[in-house]
């Protein structure tokens, strides 16, 4: 892979076997793990999970109204 400049950032692109196996889609989050003797580790961040399990451990409770999907709304 390449670096490359993307305004004042630096971006990689990633291969399509990497994304397809990651499952991964435009709009995602990765996150870096780990970055150590010139290797990189990421996941693909899940922020609902990482949402609701700070909830969780404030012991805060959702509420049992309707429940809307923010991704479904915005489907076109």
């Amino acid at each position: 892979m390449q670096v490359s400049k993307w305004g004042k950032s630096l971006a990689v692109r990633l291969p399509k076997a990497l994304v397809e196996r990651m499952g991964l889609k435009q709009g995602d989050e990765l996150e870096i793990v780990e970055a150590a003797d010139h290797k990189v580790t990421v996941e693909k961040a899940d922020r609902k999970k990482a949402a609701l399990e700070r909830m969780a451990s404030r012991r805060w409770s959702l509420s049992q109204g309707p429940r809307f999907n923010r991704d479904e709304a915005n489907e076109r």
